[in-house]
């Protein structure tokens, strides 16, 4: 009987010590595996999702295509504002896109400031008469411009 429980005794620990005690050398074998899924996989992914992340909620500029003439802006005094290096109509107070030479309303030449010295001169010039910067400006299909907050409210912070 005695002999009977020692072999199942050395039976129940030839079995746990398969469980227990590992098989080094295959362990050893499997650490590649281990170093590329317990390691390098979680770095590519934390990478990959702050990348997505990042893509979606990024910055984006708001633009918004400029249709035609626009009306110049106004100072307080109501005296109408033209903005430099853009060709603008005085009679009918319209700022137009880069590249036109004649309003279309009038068919007056337009005119235009230069950026360095701040001095009208015609649009359908390409140099300065004073500083001599030569502003050539290529018609586009369409311009944009930067859509600012929406009239008489506050841009979203």
């Amino acid at each position: 009987m005695i002999e009977s429980l020692q072999t199942g005794w050395h039976s129940f620990l030839d079995l746990i010590s398969g469980i227990i005690i590992p098989d080094w050398a295959a362990l050893i074998g499997l650490l590649p595996v281990f170093l590329f899924f317990g390691v390098i996989m979680p770095i590519i992914t934390l990478t990959v999702v702050r990348w997505l992340l990042y893509a979606v909620r990024k910055p984006r500029a708001h633009v918004a295509l400029a249709e035609g003439p626009r009306s110049a802006s106004l100072d307080a005094a109501g005296a109408p504002v033209y903005p430099t290096g853009e060709p603008f109509c005085t009679r009918d107070q319209l700022v137009y896109a880069p590249g036109r030479v004649e309003c279309v309303t009038c068919h007056q030449a337009l005119s235009v400031v230069c950026p360095k010295c701040e001095v009208g001169r015609p649009a359908s010039l390409s140099t300065c008469g004073n500083c001599g910067l030569v502003l050539v400006a290529v018609p586009r299909v369409h311009a944009l411009r930067p859509a600012g907050p929406p009239r008489g409210g506050a841009a979203a912070a």
